[in-house]
């Protein structure tokens, strides 16, 4: 079995585990250094760290440089981990040892970082999205003003607003089509009537694995999958838990336009109103539905990229 090392991060700390023993790094250049002499003096094969907000990229990125393999894994299954192993209490050390334990109970296998035209293209569909939220937000407000000075206020932030979406827009276009992967990719996902520019660039975004993965597999990690509660004699109602939040919020939305252009999609959604399914319910299907057709698409793509000429 792999020796891993857990790594608990928080902005300051790099708290590592393996082997039973514990030390503490700073969570800096020189302290993923001496981190990394630490794993290389156990014989680690793989350290494990928590997804931190951010804080945990420089040192995934630098190990990864110096080739330790790392994984990042979810803090919510990390803490369902440890009470289900009895560790009510909290520390960073024994935080670090639960991570260790969880990744080996798990098979964690390395994940390599992101490319740099991925981590950009990530940036980019964050801050749009953070920018479409706050120019719905200051026309709503808007709304409720009617101060002249006030009024003029928002009219130049909603300006400003406008010309950085744009240029967040723009960027996006040139990120995308820079790469040849994403320029195949973003043509076979507009071949479905409804799907626009920035459902391609979430999509590419949030789900970079779309095609590598089974129709089953892209909904459970997107959230759109019901999940059975089945015991005994009992067939629980199945429901949709977990999975990414941003992919699966887009899928709703845009499932409902594919759903107004695509004759498939309409005669679906007819079935399941006729058939009295409750409208969370379809609206979950649809988008499971968009969800794998989008996936056959880019498993299409990726099958002829590797194709011979």
């Amino acid at each position: 079995m792999n020796l891993i090392c857990g790594v608990d991060v928080c902005a300051d700390w790099l708290d590592a585990w393996t082997g039973g023993e514990y030390c503490r790094f700073e969570n800096t250049l020189a302290g993923i250094e001496a981190l990394l002499g630490f794993c290389r003096g156990h014989a680690v094969e793989l350290v494990a760290m928590e997804a931190t907000g951010g804080y945990e990229r420089l040192a995934f990125g630098r190990l990864w440089a110096e080739g330790m393999g790392c994984a990042v894994v979810n803090p919510r299954a990390v803490r369902q981990f440890a009470e289900a192993m009895g560790y009510l209490e909290k520390t960073d050390r024994l935080d670090a040892a639960v991570i260790a334990g969880y990744a080996g109970a798990k098979r964690i296998a390395a994940q390599p970082p992101a490319s740099e035209v991925q981590r950009q293209l990530a940036a980019l569909v964050t801050r749009l999205r953070q920018l479409t939220a706050l120019r719905t937000m200051q026309k709503n407000q808007r709304r409720l003003v009617e101060d002249v000075d006030a009024l003029a206020s928002i009219d130049e932030m909603l300006a400003l607003i406008g010309r950085q979406i744009r240029g967040f827009e723009a960027g996006i276009i040139t990120v995308i089509a820079g790469d040849p992967l994403w320029t195949r990719l973003d043509a076979a996902f507009r071949s479905i009537k409804g799907v626009a520019d920035r459902t391609v660039a979430r999509v590419l975004a949030e789900l970079p694995e779309i095609g590598t993965l089974s129709n089953k597999a892209a909904a459970k990690l997107a959230g759109v999958a019901p999940l059975a509660r089945d015991s005994g004699k009992r067939a629980g109602k199945r429901a949709v838990r977990g999975g990414r939040s941003g992919v699966r919020s887009v899928l709703f939305v845009v499932a409902e336009v594919v759903r107004r252009h695509d004759p498939d999609f309409a005669a679906f959604h007819r079935r399941l109103t006729l058939a009295g399914k409750a409208k969370k319910v379809i609206r979950i299907a649809l988008a499971h539905k968009l969800l794998v057709r989008l996936n056959a698409k880019a498993r299409d793509v990726r099958n002829q990229s590797q194709c011979p000429a």
